[in-house]
Formats: C-alpha cells, structure tokens, sequence
C-alpha cells in the first residue's frame, strides 16, 4: 500500500539536500580569458563575477576591449553552466533522475 508518510519524507529529504547544494554553489569557480588572457573572468556556481582582469595594454582599445570582456564573460558563464551541471549530478545521483531535456542549472537562478 502507499505510504504518504513515507514519501512526504523523502520529498523534505529530497528538499533539505537541494538546499545544501545550492548553498555549496559559490564554493565552486573558475576563471575563463579571451584575446589570450588579455582579458580573465573569476565566477562563482551562482553566476556572479568575482573580478575582472585586464591587461594593461589593451587599456586604450575601447572596442576590442569591451569585445575581450564581452567573450571572456560569455565564456565564463557557459564554463560555469557546465561545472554546475556536473557538480548537480555528483551530488543528486539517487534523488533526481536523469530526464532527458531536464537542465538543472536553472533550478538554482
């Protein structure tokens, strides 16, 4: 017989872990450049840019730089989508299944 007991259990269960995880997602970060490190970008898995390098020779190209910091951005954000996505299925194995076309990136938003 179905126990409701038993499930709402594992839902709060369920519910308490994803808590976790999202609260462990601006341990994880990582740099990404363009223009061949002329320009780096640092974020963090809840998508927030920790710092903004850039070369000091590039300093008087406005358009290539804000081109730079546009790509190196972009590219931060993807890698941090991908690491997130890796770090979710680390941690939820047995609680979320893998359901084609499910993106568990944007649970945390």
């Amino acid at each position: 017989m179905f126990d409701m007991m038993k499930m709402m259990g594992k839902i709060k269960e369920a519910q308490e872990k994803m808590k976790k995880i999202k609260d462990e997602l601006n341990t994880i970060e990582l740099k990404s450049e363009s223009g061949a490190g002329l320009v780096s970008v640092h974020v963090n898995g809840k998508k927030e840019i920790l710092s903004i390098d850039i070369d000091k020779s590039i300093l008087n190209e406005k358009e290539m730089l804000q081109d730079l910091v546009v790509a190196a951005v972009n590219k931060a954000l993807n890698d941090i989508d991908i690491k997130i996505k890796d770090h979710m299925k680390e941690k939820t194995g047995e609680i979320i299944p893998n359901i084609p076309g499910f993106d568990m990136g944007n649970l945390f938003k």
